[in-house]
Formats: C-alpha cells, sequence, structure tokens
C-alpha cells in the first residue's frame, strides 16, 4: 500500500480514515509522521513520504504527531487477514513475545532462523522486530504516562524497557516531548487512575455492528469468567504477569475498555488480546464490498454493515469449549464450562462485578478426572485428548502459530469433525476464511436465502465469498433469531 504513492496521497488529501494504520505519512518539512486521517491541512505531496509502520517512520528520525496520534490508529488488517511469516510475527510481536523472549524466541516460535524473520520484516514494513517492538512499548509508555497517576519509573519498566534512561530517550524521540511534559499535557478535570484501573479508547475502523460481536459474547458467557453489566461486556483476562479484568463497552466511534490487571507490564499484551477478541483491526469495506456481489447476502450487509468476527482471549480456552458445545445447545455448553471452572478455576477478586474465576489453563485440566464429566463417554476422550494435545504443546493454537498445521493436527483429534475445527480456526486461529458449511444455523439460513443448502454446494457457491468466508457465517447467522445476533438489553 504505501508503495503506490497516488493512492497514498489522495488517501490523504481526502483524509480517509480507512486507510488509518494501512500506512503512515511523514512530512519532510515538519519531521513528524501521521495517520492518513490527520485533520491538518495536508502537507504538499513532494513534501510526503510513505511508511509501512510507524516503527519504521520513528526509525528514519520522524516524530509522531501530537495532534492524530498515529501511533494508536488502528492496526493493519492485513496482520489477521494473512497467514505467513511476517503476518505471524506481527501477531507475536503484538502479544508481546519479543519483550517475554527476546528475538530468538520470536524466531524460535515461527521455525524459522533471527537473520530470516530479521530480513523478511525489513523487507515489507521498513522496520525489524526490535524497533516494532520498541514503537509498541512507546504507545504502551503513553498509555501509562497520560491515564495514570504511577510515579515514571514504574511507567518505565511496566511498558517493557529496560531503564528508565531507555524510556526517556524512547518518549522524547517519539513524541518530542519528555515523560513529565505529556503527563502535564493531559486535560484538567480528567483525574488519572490508580495503578489498578486504567480506561483506554480502543479504535476502529467504521462501519461496527455491534449487534452480533456483543451479543455473541454475552449469550455464550460462562458464568464466573465472563458476564454482561451495566451495557458492557465483562471477563477475566489470564496474563504473562498476572491476571487481569476487563470491561469493553460500545460506543458510537471507539470501544470504551477498563482494564484492572494485577501487573501493569501486561497493559499492552491485554489491549491486544481485546483487539482480537472483538476484531477491530478488520477492513470492514473491504469485507462488506465483496459480500455484497452476492445477490443473497447484499440486503443483510446493507441492513448491518460492519460485522465482526467475535474471537477469544485465550485459543486454548475456546478450543476446550468448542469441544463442551458439540451438539449440545448453548445453555448446555454454559453449564459444562461452568462446572470446569467451579472445580479448577482459579479465584480472583472482581472489585466492579460479579466475576470469580479466570478460565483453568491446560495444564490444571490435564488433572481432570473424565468420569466427572457428564457427557457421552466419547466426547470425553476428545475433550481429554484436545487438553492433552494443547498441554504437552503438540498442538499450537496461538498467535504465532500456522492456521493450516493446526487443522490438520485438530483434524487427526478423535472426534473433532469439521464442524469443531472450522470454528476453532475461526474464533481462535482467527482465519477470515474459516466456514462451516455444516453449521444449523448456516444451513437454515441459506434455505431461507435461496442458496445451496447440502455442505459440498454450498462450499461451492461460497467460493465467491473468499478470503472472508468468517464474515459470510456471521451474516448467515444474523437471519436467525438465536440471542447470538441481539445486543442484551
Amino acid at each position: 500500500m504505501h508503495e503506490d504513492v497516488e493512492r497514498c496521497v489522495r488517501a490523504v488529501q481526502s483524509k480517509d480514515a480507512r486507510f488509518d494504520g494501512w500506512f503512515f505519512t511523514a512530512v519532510l518539512t515538519t519531521g513528524i509522521y501521521c495517520r492518513p486521517s490527520c485533520p491538518v491541512v495536508p502537507p504538499k505531496p513532494e513534501n510526503m513520504r510513505f511508511f509501512p509502520s510507524a516503527a519504521a517512520a520513528q526509525q528514519a528520525g520522524f516524530r509522531a504527531c501530537k495532534r492524530c496520534r498515529p501511533d494508536a490508529s488502528p492496526g493493519s488488517p492485513q496482520w489477521n487477514e494473512r497467514a505467513d511469516l511476517v503476518a505471524r510475527a506481527m501477531r507475536l510481536i503484538a502479544d508481546g513475545v519479543i519483550d517475554r523472549e527476546g528475538v530468538p524466541g520470536l524466531a524460535a516460535r515461527l521455525g524459522y532462523s533471527t537473520r530470516q524473520v530479521e530480513r523478511q520484516l525489513r523487507a515489507e514494513l521498513g522496520a525489524g522486530p526490535l524497533a516494532l517492538a520498541r514503537a509498541q512499548r512507546a504507545q504502551t509508555a503513553r498509555l501509562l504516562i497520560e491515564t495514570s497517576s504511577l510515579p515514571m519509573s514504574d511507567v518505565a519498566f511496566a511498558s517493557g524497557f529496560a531503564s528508565v534512561r531507555a524510556f526517556n530517550d524512547t518518549v522524547r524521540q517519539v513524541f518530542a516531548m519528555s515523560p513529565t511534559e505529556l503527563r502535564d499535557r493531559v486535560a484538567r478535570g480528567h483525574p488519572a487512575a490508580t495503578s489498578g484501573a486504567l480506561s483506554v479508547r480502543l479504535p476502529f475502523r467504521a462501519p461496527l455492528c455491534p449487534d452480533n460481536l456483543f451479543g455473541h459474547l454475552a449469550a455464550t458467557a460462562v458464568p464466573g469468567v465472563e458476564e454482561w453489566r451495566d451495557g458492557a461486556y465483562r471477563r477475566t483476562l489470564r496474563l504473562p504477569h498476572g491476571h487481569g479484568v476487563v470491561s469493553l463497552r460500545p460506543t458510537p466511534d471507539h470501544i470504551a475498555c477498563r482494564l484492572h490487571l494485577a501487573d501493569l507490564r501486561d497493559l499492552s499484551i491485554a489491549i491486544s488480546r481485546c483487539r482480537w477478541l472483538l476484531d477491530l483491526d478488520a477492513d470492514p469495506v473491504a469485507v462488506d464490498d465483496l459480500l455484497r456481489t452476492d445477490p443473497a447476502l447484499a440486503p443483510h450487509v446493507d441492513k448491518d454493515p460492519g460485522r465482526r468476527v467475535p474471537r477469544t482471549v485465550d485459543p486454548a480456552e475456546f478450543a476446550v469449549r468448542a469441544v463442551l458445545g458439540q451438539q449440545v445447545s448453548t445453555a448446555a455448553a454454559r453449564t459444562h464450562a461452568a462446572r470446569l471452572v467451579t472445580a479448577y478455576g482459579e479465584p480472583v477478586d472482581d472489585p466492579e462485578g460479579g466475576l470469580t474465576h479466570l478460565f483453568p489453563g491446560v495444564d490444571a485440566l490435564a488433572a481432570l478426572d473424565p468420569e466427572t464429566l457428564a457427557f457421552p463417554r466419547a466426547r470425553r476422550t476428545t475433550l481429554t485428548t484436545l487438553i492433552g494435545a494443547l498441554a504437552d504443546g503438540g498442538i499450537d493454537l496461538g498467535a504465532g502459530s500456522d492456521w493450516g498445521r493446526a487443522r490438520e493436527l485438530l483434524a487427526a483429534l478423535p472426534g473433532l469433525g469439521p464442524w469443531t475445527v472450522e470454528i476453532i480456526a475461526m474464533r481462535a486461529l482467527g482465519d477470515p476464511d474459516a466456514f462451516t458449511p455444516t453449521d444449523l444455523g448456516v444451513r437454515t439460513a441459506a434455505r431461507a436465502l435461496g442458496l445451496p443448502v447440502t455442505p459440498a454446494a454450498l462450499t461451492r457457491h461460497a467460493a465467491a465469498w473468499r478470503p472472508w468466508r468468517a464474515y459470510a457465517v456471521q451474516y448467515l447467522w444474523a437471519t436467525g433469531e438465536h440471542a447470538i445476533n441481539r445486543m442484551p438489553a
């Protein structure tokens, strides 16, 4: 995108917010970089330079615009759409792998040498993994500086910096202000939060239809782990350095996110996982434009454009819940999951609601007695086999996983049929092209819309929806009256 100069110039001159996160505009005469929708008067085209990432612009010596805050723009949708090395690397960097394991740890997870990872990231993004992680640390630092009353030394280490000096230097280079000046710049009348509670705005590309997104999460919520309270979806989070509780409330132009974290070093990871959960980095215009070409889907796309795919904050948790939900109702699946939570979940305190536990990790679930599970023996075997494969690392469903390989390994497990594999691919792996032609809701909708009903024929018809078949499923489900399609009262 950033190499198409004419298209980039048009986007900047029209202040087109659809391209925020796709590329960044640096201005030679001012030494700053902006998002395409920056409200200032656009510079002359000859003074514009375009970069594929904020890290590349920073590495070239440009500072972040104080008006449009380009470092806080939605992420590039490419990292959600693709499953190649660069996309997998970007998802892992967003999940904090470099801060925890360094570049060698990133390369090991990807199965490539550090040199190969470095080379491919530089070729496509203009910056290596360390620079990309540094840009993410800078954004986390700004959030903590502006939204908390933490001492700057605590902000530095919570943001992932190895020293206060590196923190100060980075903030000055990226934002052209000292940390103290950034904090003083926050408007009066907006008191900073305590170290335990942070409020963050999560941007997205419009349009966004919250109905199926929050309706699905609320309708399938596991008691004690998730709840719908006062117009917000709330849940507990298992994070690398501790646990957290998040509240996510939809508003017309952003998602209001309120976080309670046991360890502030988890801030950027928690935000990244919440964005992934709500599919906030999607490009709804591209998705809907393609799906509108099918006359059967067009009226439903026009009625509620911007549907997202509800995902998960914990892929292993979702895989377990997918097996619990096989061939039972939504209510029964919640009941089975709630029993596991009560028996094996880790208790937590919720300062603002009724959440009581973290969903049990696979290590804890590996100790469960199959005889205590109140469903058929074959499904018990499926569940325990899946838990064992996840616990010993035989199957990787994490941020940097290989989607194709994960599908193959899941399909090889006893009792995991195509529906379960594709649901896991859709919501845990985040594959935008996952498709469930055998799903009852999909087949019912297909019949009502005059589409083929048999799985083979429907799959052939759905080839025209690629690579967005997971979004087509959301529109098909929306034709029904299930609670997953409605925002709770």
